[in-house]
């Protein structure tokens, strides 16, 4: 270890003595010192208050006018060297930007739409690279690093260049949404930042070689600069993969069919944006804003959007398998047809969330929120729900197969025709629960509170409910061949037309129960509490076992079964 510390210190060492060597070279000056980081930023300082807002505007102008022969007063040339003299030394701040852009609304001398072409123009150039590699006599970046270092100002050939062609990218930014707000504009003005798409090419790189060739003086440099200015703004299309995106701003933008797949968007704003049919996948975007966001048919798969804000999304058929989405916002969204296979949706918010026909296989919902939400026909088979909050929910249709629901907080949900064969279900809430032709197919069900539940025409084969509360619930004309129901409590519940055959009644309280066409056939009553239990002469009592052990027969059923 001690010696790798000296190789890396060896060449720390050289870099550095490397570029003061340049330095010297390119001014005639000697260097002293390494990275005079104070100087330079209290320079800089000083440097960012001479740009005012009305230098800016006035220059903005006049690169816009016209000479006496109606040709532009300043050539392309100068135009050039302008920009490198005038936005070289520091990048813009979002107060000088908006300040100047109002003091050209306001202005006779203001020609958005040929400002913007020559603008525009040069970007491409910058782009290209066309000005940092230009012959020395020639380079115009070089020409302003040498007169700023004259001033005893210590500044690289790369940082002059990246501070112009990002300063002229924000203007253009605004240009861009100045005009897209005006009907008389937004057809001549429209800024692509990564360049236009062809029949050749489906994506475009243009703006992620930007971003890469900024962030090279320093990791965040685009966004530190640019973050604040990218709202609104046209990015379909745009190849951003791998690239740093840290708290940049993109709300309301434009970036259909884009590719950010493994890039890293902590902390961003896309709230409002339109990101449809994009991919993001293994995309960072922990504590990113995307409320409101258009993400239908979206790639999120593996993505990690913890503690993101999606509430109120558009998320329609979008994929967001194996995702991290716990404790994230989704209140109100659009997950109808999502593919939420795998993933992880623990302690997420997704109360009044839609998503039906979505795709929950093996997700993990624990401890979620999911009030009022509608996951109609979704397909929820062996999910973790356990600790979930599920009230006034709609699973009418769902699959819920072999799920854990765990201390589940079904009350008053509707179950309509769901499938819950197989569930644990232990300590769940589903008291006033619509399970009408639910199918519980030896689902787990002990010691859960079922009280004034609907379970009529339900497939209860084989189900676990002994010592269940079922006080008050509707069971009528459902099937309980083999169910056990040992000590459970079925006071006042509705068994008519039910299949009894074969469960086991030992010890329940069937009080006030109407068993009337039911069939008990090979049941065990034993210990059960009949006491003034509802029946008709279409009761079915062969084979029935424990019934001389039952407590508080009705005299005149025994009478009716000769147990008298």
């Amino acid at each position: 270890m001690v010696l790798l510390y000296k190789v890396w210190k060896r060449l720390i060492t050289y870099v550095r003595r490397t570029e003061e060597q340049e330095i010297s070279n390119l001014t005639g000056l000697e260097v002293k010192g390494v990275f005079p980081l104070v100087k330079i930023n209290n320079t800089q300082n000083n440097l960012r208050e001479l740009l005012s807002p009305e230098q800016l505007q006035q220059s903005l102008e006049e690169w816009t006018k016209n000479n006496d022969s109606l040709s532009i007063k300043i050539s392309d040339r100068q135009l050039d060297e302008n920009i490198y003299d005038l936005l070289g030394n520091t990048a813009l701040k979002i107060e000088v930007v908006q300040a100047v852009m109002q003091r050209l609304v306001a202005s006779k001398d203001f020609r958005p739409v040929l400002l913007f072409q020559r603008l525009e123009d040069f970007y491409r150039r910058w782009c290209e690279g066309v000005f940092i590699d230009a012959a020395p006599s020639e380079n115009l970046p070089q020409k302003k690093m040498l007169q700023l270092q004259a001033q005893n100002i210590a500044i690289g050939l790369r940082q002059v260049d990246i501070n112009t062609g990002l300063n002229v990218l924000i203007l253009l930014l605004e240009l861009h949404r100045y005009a897209q707000e005006r009907d008389d504009l937004k057809a001549q003005i429209i800024f692509y930042p990564s360049g236009q798409r062809h029949k050749d090419n489906f994506f475009t790189s243009q703006l992620l070689r930007v971003i890469n060739y900024s962030d090279a003086i320093e990791i965040g440099n685009f966004c530190s600069v640019v973050g604040e200015f990218l709202q609104g703004s046209n990015f379909s299309g745009a190849y951003l993969g791998d690239a740093n995106l840290t708290g940049a701003n993109f709300s309301a933008a434009n970036l259909t069919s884009a590719y950010l797949g493994d890039a890293n968007l902590t902390g961003v704003n896309f709230s409002a944006a339109n990101l449809n049919a994009a991919n993001l996948g293994d995309a960072n975007l922990s504590g990113a804003n995307l409320s409101g966001a258009n993400l239908r048919c979206t790639d999120l798969s593996s993505a990690n959007l913890s503690g993101a804000n999606l509430a109120g999304a558009d998320l329609y058929r979008a994929d967001l398998s194996h995702a991290d989405l716990s404790s994230a916002n989704l209140s109100g969204a659009d997950l109808s047809h999502a593919n939420l296979s795998s993933a992880n949706l623990r302690d997420a918010e997704l109360s009044s969330s839609y998503l039906s026909h979505a795709i929950l296989f093996a997700a993990n919902l624990s401890d979620a929120n999911l009030n009022s939400a509608n996951l109609s026909y979704a397909d929820l088979c062996r999910a973790d729900l356990s600790g979930t909050n599920l009230n006034h929910a709609d699973l009418r249709g769902s699959n819920l197969s072999d799920t854990i629901l765990f201390s589940t907080n079904l009350r008053n949900a509707i179950l309509i025709a769901a499938d819950l064969s197989y569930a644990k279900l232990n300590g769940a809430k589903l008291n006033g629960a619509n399970l009408r032709s639910a199918i519980l197919l030896g689902a787990d069900l002990g010691g859960v509170d079922l009280t004034d539940v609907i379970l009529n025409e339900a497939d209860l084969s084989g189900v676990v409910l002994n010592e269940a509360d079922l006080s008050g619930a509707d069971i009528s004309d459902a099937i309980l061949f083999g169910t056990d129901l040992s000590y459970a409590n079925l006071s006042s519940a509705n068994l008519s037309g039910s299949n009894l055959s074969g469960a086991i009644l030992s010890g329940a309280d069937l009080s006030y129960t109407n068993l009337s066409y039911a069939i008990l056939g090979g049941a065990d009553l034993s210990d059960a509490n009949l006491e003034k239990v509802t029946w008709n002469e279409n009761l079915e009592w062969e084979d029935v076992r424990g019934l001389d052990k039952a407590v508080n027969v009705p005299e005149a059923l025994k009478q009716q079964l000769g147990l008298v």
